[in-house]
This record gives structure tokens, C-alpha cells and sequence, in this order.
């Protein structure tokens, strides 16, 4: 039935996704068929045609993609990194169709309403950066190179998923630590600790622990994941992209993949870098000469920090400078109340109400809800917020189901590794970040096109709403409504406010950290380089104040390598956004019904149905700056 949530198996998950996948993949290509056979009348009629052949690969990208990277049987894993390969093989089949793309280019653009031509217009540039009007040479070898391409990024993020390290530590090294993370580690036979890559040890532990040396061993086994295995996957993945890229016509892979985004093109992602690095220089000597002052009180000698020491320090400061104890401040966040705050604040917030239903799950940690507005049911939501063997190790949203307008319910997951008990409160910070993809997905759910569907916006508008949700969570009323302790005391507005003067320090190293990281995700695609290692120095070195460890290869488990690709720098392009967006916020009242709603309405509602520079430029009544972002650096720590 229309706008029917889809249906998940109680058991038997192998054969219900096998069986969910077959019946789309059928599906498109009996649309296809169609199309070819001349079913499709008028423009609209093409295009409707082809949009259903989107819904039912989207369908089933979606499904064997996420259960791919969370189901907890290994076999359904595998089965779902199977069947996306057999997808991506009927898509690319059918971007490299000359005689669909005949009967698309034959259509006319005159009297189609604006969403119409932009799925016209959409669908034909997608057919010219496969390939379709090259050669059979040209267009076999992209097809090559499509399908490898799948391979090999699903090799990359599975070795990172299944690749958890561990150290063995005496027991004092864990000194420092909070007590339920000492009591959550108890000693083996052997009276040593284990304690793992995995975010709920490595991220407290490279905060809280005093001692330099198990920081050391566990930061060098964090930023060696996936080594040596990835090192040749990803070198394979940079010369068929570049490969892929030259044969339609571009200077490189950068060029290519950036054609379709806000920036336009490779060389501005250069100029992008240089810019946002000038901007933050500024405030990340400042940062990096407290990190220091502070070290050499313990070490007199020392002339740099690296990164196994940037977290301790940072967090040293705060507590010395500005009274700010992580430790202390964890303790207003146990994750069940935090869960049900980010629903109560944001339902708030957008006019949502969130049911929790009882429907079959691929694991008993995953909550479900339906999201309601004014009794109007919108979709569903699933939240699979903690670690397990096999699982995604990062935090992301992913589609379970696009949104169509009275034929789908958008569905929406979100996945990530929290701590069960008490969360650090960036942690916090994270969940109202991927909560943000969330309610982008399901409110910009309701499209004619599925194309436009969601977060379907360039890629480097992607993270704005949800970098910009992030202000929610250093609001002291915000906090104020679900930040609790064990007493049922709530989280001081004074403790809030210290907190968010804590925060501005280490933002320069923050955001210079992100544009490392962005010039690694550039070069490598740009220049190929041979030796991987040296170019993530060079570029860290260049960029970031904090040091590179040596021995460490940070490429093999930089997962956005795989997914972003040259597209890195999208983070900090949309934070320059996100902060433009903010400014239309009035901070004395987060909750203010009509800017709320009016942000809801013009950018979250249209999904990818226009340009999102048009989007910002409605909300904002104005094209958006970087304004807001410089002043936010420019400001110092207090």
C-alpha cells in the first residue's frame, strides 16, 4: 500500500533481502523495457518512467547497502555487499544506455514545471558523466572501471569495520580514567587490561588517561587501522578514478567529482584550502602555544604536541582554565535520557512527534519511531547507536527508504558507537549532528522525484543542517531539558556556560585539523602519489598544528576516502555554511516557533529539489558568507 513503512523480516533476513533486492532489481528493468518499447508519452511520461526505475534501485541500494554495514549475521553482511554489486552493475547498465539516453535527450524542457526540468536536466548530465556518448571501447572500459570501483570501496570499509586493535595495559595506566570505565575494564587472569579502537575506549581514554605511554600505543593502533591491507586497495581506488575521469574528458578525479557540487571544480577545493587555512591560522597558534605552555609544566623540554597528546591537553586546560571536567560533565548525560532529549528538543523544535513502535529490527539495541507532524504521518526513523563486532564504526546516517510523495514513507537510520552508560558530551554533540541527516531525510522526504529525495542536495551542502543542529547541544535551556544527573539535579546553566568558553579554545587546531584532512583527501586524488604515508605527513604537517605520528597510516582507515573521495573538504565548506544558517537563530530562544519552522519549511522540506545556494539564499533573504565562520575564529577564549 502507498505510504506503507516497509515491512522488515522477524528471521530469515538472507532470504527476505534477497528476495526484497531480486524484486526491484526485476522491477527497473521491466520499466526499462517499457521505456525502450515507447510506453513513456511526452516528456512526463519519460520521466515518470525513469523515476519509478530510481525508486525501485533505490530501494534496493539502500537496503543491501545498510545491511551491509550493521546486520549482525556476517553472512547477511556479505550477502549485502553481494547484491550491491549486482545493483551498481544494473545502474551502470543503464547510464551507459544509448538508447534510453535517445529517448531521454529526444524529450523537451517547454512547459515542464521548475522540479520537472530539473529531473530532465539531472537525468541527462548523469548519462554524460557515465560515459553513454563515447565509444564501445570507452564506454566496455568505464563499465570496467564502475564495477571494479564498487568492489574495492567495499573492501576498504569492511577491512576498516572488522579491523578492531586492541592494547594490554596494567591496571594504573588506566589511571585518570573515569571509574565506570575502570569498572567497565576489569583486569584479566593475568592482571592485565584490554582496551580497544573501538570510539567508547579510544575516545575517553586519549582524553582522560595520564599516562603518555598507553595513549601513545593505543593512538599509534587507532591511526593504523586497516594497514597494510588498504594501502593497495586504496592506491587501485585512486588510479581508476583518475582513469574514469580522463576518459570523460577531465583533468583528474577532483575535476570530475566536483563538477556536480557548489564549489565547481578541483583547483577551487585548492584555493578553498588556502583560504579557510588563512583564516584559522590565526587562532590555531594560539591554541597550539597554550598546548604547549601547558605540556612543558610537565615535560620542560617539550617543543610540539602529537596527536596521542592533543585530547589530554586539551582537556587540561579546560579543567584548569576555564573548570571544565569532562569527567564531571559526563555525568549530566546518561545515554538513555540523552536519547530521549534529542527526540523531546528536536519534536520540539520542528512540530514533530516521535512514536516509538515495536516492528522487527537486525538488532535488540535498535529503537524504532514513526515521526508524526500535526497527527500527518511522515516516516520512520531507526536509531542503532552502539558498537559491535562487524558493525560500522563511524557515525552516519543512511537511507533504509527515499520518500515519494504519496507513494513512499521516507526511512532513515541512524548508526553510530556511543557509550551505553555515561557519554561524553561530544558524543552528544555528535548524535544531535547525525540527528540532523536524520530529520533532513525524512522532512525533506516528500518529493514527485525520488532523485530529489532527502539529503540529495549537492554534497557539500550535506553537512550544513546537520553541523548547524550541533548549536542545539551547547544551549543551555537545551541542555537544561534532559541533562540530569544520578540525583536529578540539572546541568548548572553557569557549568553551560564555562563549557561553551571552553569550547572556543581549540577551534583553530580543530578546523586546521579538518583542512589536513581535506588536503589529503585532495591530493591523493590529485597526485596519486606512490608513497601514501608521505603525502598524509606532508599534508598534516603543513596544515595542522598538532604532529603526525610517525609510524602510523592514518589514509588506511579514513573511511571518507572510500565514500567522499576528493570531497573531503565538504566538512568545513558546510560548516563555513551552517554558521551562516545559525545567524538567522535568535540565541536567547533556540526554540523560536517561526524561524524554526521557516528553516524547516525552505531548507529541509525541498530536499534536492533545487540548487542549495538557492536554498540558503531563501532562508537567509540573502546569498549566504563566510562572515559568521571568520568572526567565530577571530574570537578569542575568554
Amino acid at each position: 500500500m502507498p505510504n506503507e513503512p516497509l515491512v522488515l523480516p522477524p528471521d530469515d533476513w538472507s532470504e527476505w533481502l534477497s528476495g526484497y533486492v531480486q524484486d526491484r532489481l526485476d522491477s527497473a528493468a521491466a520499466i526499462l523495457e517499457r521505456l525502450r518499447a515507447g510506453d513513456g508519452s511526452g516528456t512526463i511520461g519519460v520521466l515518470d518512467l525513469w523515476n519509478d526505475a530510481d525508486i525501485a534501485l533505490n530501494g534496493a541500494r539502500s537496503a543491501a547497502g545498510l545491511f551491509a554495514e550493521v546486520h549482525t549475521d556476517p553472512e547477511v553482511r556479505k550477502l549485502g555487499d553481494e547484491l550491491v554489486q549486482r545493483i551498481d552493475r544494473a545502474r551502470t547498465d543503464r547510464e551507459l544506455d544509448r538508447t534510453l539516453y535517445d529517448i531521454v535527450a529526444a524529450t523537451s524542457p517547454a512547459g515542464l514545471d521548475a522540479a520537472a526540468a530539473r529531473m530532465r536536466e539531472h537525468v541527462l548530465r548523469d548519462f554524460r558523466r557515465s560515459g553513454v556518448d563515447r565509444d564501445d571501447d570507452t564506454r566496455a572500459r568505464l563499465r570496467e572501471i564502475s564495477e571494479r570501483l564498487v568492489v574495492l570501496e567495499q573492501d576498504f570499509g569492511r577491512t576498516i569495520r572488522e579491523d578492531v586493535r586492541t592494547v594490554r595495559l596494567a591496571p594504573e595506566q588506566l589511571d585518570g580514567m573515569p571509574d565506570d570505565f575502570i569498572a567497565a575494564h576489569p583486569p584479566a587472569a593475568d592482571g592485565s587490561v584490554t582496551v580497544t579502537t573501538d570510539y567508547p575506549d579510544y575516545l575517553p581514554f586519549r582524553t582522560y588517561a595520564r599516562d603518555a605511554e598507553a595513549r601513545r600505543l593505543l593512538t599509534l593502533e587507532f591511526e593504523s587501522r586497516g594497514w597494510p591491507a588498504n594501502s593497495a586497495v586504496l592506491q587501485e581506488m585512486l588510479e581508476l578514478r583518475d582513469e574514469k575521469a580522463r576518459l570523460l574528458g577531465f583533468g583528474g578525479w577532483p575535476d570530475y567529482d566536483a563538477d556536480v557540487k557548489m564549489i565547481g571544480n578541483g583547483a577551487a577545493i585548492a584555493d578553498f584550502i588556502e583560504e579557510v587555512a588563512a583564516a584559522a591560522d590565526a587562532a590555531g597558534r594560539r591554541d597550539l602555544d597554550l598546548l604547549l605552555a601547558r605540556r612543558r609544566k610537565d615535560e620542560p623540554g617539550a617543543t610540539a604536541i602529537d596527536r596521542s597528546e592533543s585530547a589530554y591537553y586539551t582537556e587540561l586546560i579546560r579543567g584548569e582554565q576555564y573548570d571544565v571536567d569532562a569527567r564531571e560533565v559526563r555525568r549530566y548525560f546518561a545515554f538513555d535520557r540523552v536519547r530521549a532529549g534529542l527526540l523531546e528538543v528536536t519534536g520540539r523544535l520542528f512540530g514533530l512527534e516521535y512514536r516509538p513502535v515495536e516492528v522487527p529490527r537486525w538488532h535488540d539495541d535498535v529503537t524504532a519511531y514513526d515521526v508524526y507532524s500535526e497527527n500527518e504521518h511522515l516516516g520512520r526513523i531507526y536509531l542503532d547507536l552502539h558498537p559491535r563486532d562487524g558493525k560500522y564504526k563511524h557515525a552516519a546516517q543512511f537511507d533504509l527508504v527515499a520518500g515519494v510523495t504519496d507513494r513512499l514513507l521516507p526511512e532513515g537510520v541512524l548508526v553510530c558507537n556511543f557509550s551505553r552508560g555515561l557519554m561524553e558530551h561530544r558524543e552528544v554533540v555528535t548524535l544531535f549532528h547525525e540527528f540532523g541527516h536524520l530529520l533532513h531525510h525524512v522532512l525533506g522526504g516528500r518529493q514527485r522525484w525520488a532523485r530529489f529525495s532527502g539529503v540529495a542536495t549537492e554534497w557539500d551542502f550535506v553537512e550544513a543542517p546537520s553541523q548547524m543542529l550541533e548549536e542545539w547541544a551547547w544551549d543551555a535551556t537545551i541542555l537544561g531539558t534532559f541533562a540530569v544527573d544520578e540525583t536529578g539535579a540539572v546541568i548548572p546553566p553557569e557549568l553551560v556556560e564555562r563549557m561553551r568558553a571552553a569550547r572556543r579554545f581549540g577551534e583553530g587546531i580543530s578546523v586546521l585539523t579538518q583542512v589536513g584532512y581535506s588536503e589529503i583527501s585532495y591530493r591523493l586524488h590529485r597526485d596519486r602519489p606512490a608513497d601514501h604515508d608521505a603525502a598524509v605527513f606532508t599534508a598534516m604537517d603543513r596544515y595542522s598544528p598538532i604532529a603526525t605520528l610517525p609510524g602510523t597510516h592514518f589514509q588506511t582507515s579514513f573511511g571518507h576516502l572510500a565514500g567522499y573521495t576528493s570531497a573531503y573538504y565538504t566538512y568545513v565548506w558546510s560548516l563555513v555554511i551552517a554558521k551562516d544558517l545559525f545567524s538567522a537563530f535568535d540565541p536567547a530562544d533556540l526554540f523560536d516557533p517561526a524561524v524554526a519552522q521557516r528553516y524547516r519549511d525552505r531548507i529541509l522540506a525541498p530536499g534536492g529539489s533545487r540548487d542549495a545556494a538557492d536554498l540558503v539564499a531563501d532562508f537567509l533573504g540573502r546569498p549566504f558568507t563566510s562572515d559568521a565562520f571568520t568572526a567565530s575564529l577571530e574570537q578569542p577564549p575568554v
